[in-house]
């Protein structure tokens, strides 16, 4: 079982950076690949960015690519988005979510791929 609790989230103008942090009890981190997906009001959860095991391999949305970066630590079992050059339309609840993924290298970006999911926190972002 693992437990994820994401932080960070808040209000920010259009333009401004805000960097998100999920944590996970266990002591096995390093075995699961994690992800970010979003939700904004009456939409669907759609992915933002994923990272394999050991961080060596990530991949990102169309929408946030080159404005957001995922990374971990696993000796602090904490994974991050920094998201930078926010727009109104990333306004939604992000969440953090974990995949046992054995030995694979491998990202996932599909939210059916994941077994367990952090509560959310909530980004606005002003125009």
């Amino acid at each position: 079982q693992v437990q994820l609790v994401e932080s960070g989230g808040g209000l920010v103008q259009a333009g401004g950076s805000l960097r998100l942090s999920c944590a996970a009890s266990g002591r096995t981190f390093s075995m699961y690949a994690m992800g970010w997906f979003r939700q904004a009001q009456g939409k669907e959860r759609e992915f933002v960015a994923a990272i394999n095991r050991s961080g060596g391999s990530a991949g990102y949305a169309d929408s946030v690519k080159g404005r957001f970066t995922i990374s971990r630590d696993n000796a602090k079992n904490t994974v991050y988005l920094q998201m930078n050059s926010l727009k109104p339309e990333d306004t939604a609840v992000y969440y953090c979510a974990a995949k046992a993924a054995g030995y694979s290298a491998s990202y996932f970006t599909t939210p059916y791929s994941y077994d367990y999911w952090g509560q959310g926190t909530q980004v606005t972002v002003s125009s």
